[in-house]
């Protein structure tokens, strides 16, 4: 049961049922996808909170641990549509977002420009290596990730809805490579990072690719549904001490001391020394978004602190930059925020 003064979600037995049925469905979809995807539930279930809650994500991890496989599969498992665009130097803006052409009706020969549209025009879109392209197509790329949208010769062209941007990293080989701003970081709602698998998973996926068995995934959710869960997430209620514990963790990377400004006095000695931008209010935002959604994954109709705390590291480790210091004591952005989040309960209360 609730329990200090959370907030009850005032809603009908249709949306309590609709609740219900996005948490089997959610079980469902992780079902199908652990048939191709041995282990990385947490990194599948990650990448299902940011499509819920309308979100973009960032996965980092080396070649070869089927980071394109893992979206494919989910995109396939919620029977949206996929597109992949693999990321080059010599990739334009144009060939991302879909150009305008010239073409001729044979049969009248009268001609007219018509839009022929990118690979962008899709429910999921994998943008690969996205750290291998110009910042200039980066950015057409960001954009419509912001907006929903491409403008091409002053025409505004609407993407498909779900919309939903995956770019990978590899965080082992940046030679000759372009990575993504920080302000351009600060667009993606999660950055996940996708590790080696365990011995026994790794012997699983060995001998399950080996083989000539080939697992067909079933689509469980259609767009349709998949919208309606996307709008029972935004209603789910937040109570004022979970935004406030969201808010304070976002406010506590930030060392300030920038254009003058004063830092938080309760901001701890280790983000003074190790960080030189932290958080902003989109991280705050996110926060309490992606804690909306796994309540609702784990049953329940409003928010818990241990949902803020369990989204905390993939909102907030490319929004908090360190600085040489951490550099050089080998400090991460993870290790900062699992300071903060053994931190901020006892401060919070």
């Amino acid at each position: 049961m609730p329990t200090r003064a959370e907030p009850v979600a005032d809603w009908t037995d249709d949306e309590l049922a609709a609740a219900d049925h996005l948490r089997t469905a959610a079980d469902r979809v992780l079902a199908e996808c652990g048939k191709v995807i041995v282990g990385q539930r947490e990194v599948l279930e990650q990448l299902l909170i940011a499509l819920l809650s309308r979100g973009h994500a960032l996965l980092v991890g080396v070649p070869g641990l089927a980071k394109t496989l893992m979206v494919r599969t989910l995109a396939d498992s919620l029977d949206l549509s996929f597109n992949r665009v693999q990321f080059t130097p010599d990739l334009m803006p144009s060939d991302i977002t879909g150009t305008e052409m010239l073409q001729e009706d044979r049969a009248t020969g009268h001609r007219e420009f018509r839009f022929l549209r990118g690979p962008i025009f899709a429910n999921v879109v994998l943008a690969d290596e996205i750290n291998r392209t110009p910042p200039k197509t980066q950015a057409a790329l960001l954009e419509a990730m912001q907006e929903r949208q491409v403008t091409v010769a002053g025409t505004r062209h609407p993407l498909p809805d779900p919309f939903f941007v995956l770019a990978t990293q590899n965080p082992i080989e940046q030679e000759g490579t372009y990575p993504l701003p920080e302000a351009q970081q600060d667009r993606f709602m999660f950055t996940t990072t996708v590790g080696y698998p365990s011995e026994d998973d790794e012997f699983r996926v060995i001998e399950a690719t080996t083989s000539s068995a080939r697992p067909r995934v079933e689509r469980v959710v259609s767009a349709d549904e998949l919208a309606r869960m996307q709008d029972l997430v935004r209603r789910v209620p937040a109570a004022d001490y979970v935004i406030r514990y969201a808010l304070k963790l976002a406010r506590l990377t930030r060392p300030g001391l920038q254009d003058g400004e004063p830092a938080d006095p309760n901001v701890p000695d280790f983000v003074k020394k190790y960080v030189t931008w932290g958080a902003g209010p989109r991280a705050g935002q996110n926060l309490i978004l992606a804690a909306k959604a796994r309540s609702l994954l784990r049953g329940r109709t409003y928010v818990a602190i241990e949902d803020v705390k369990a989204v905390a590291p993939p909102v907030l480790r490319h929004r908090v930059i360190t600085n040489y210091n951490a550099e050089a004591d080998r400090v991460t952005p993870d290790e900062i925020v699992r300071k903060l989040l053994a931190l901020v309960p006892r401060e919070a209360n």
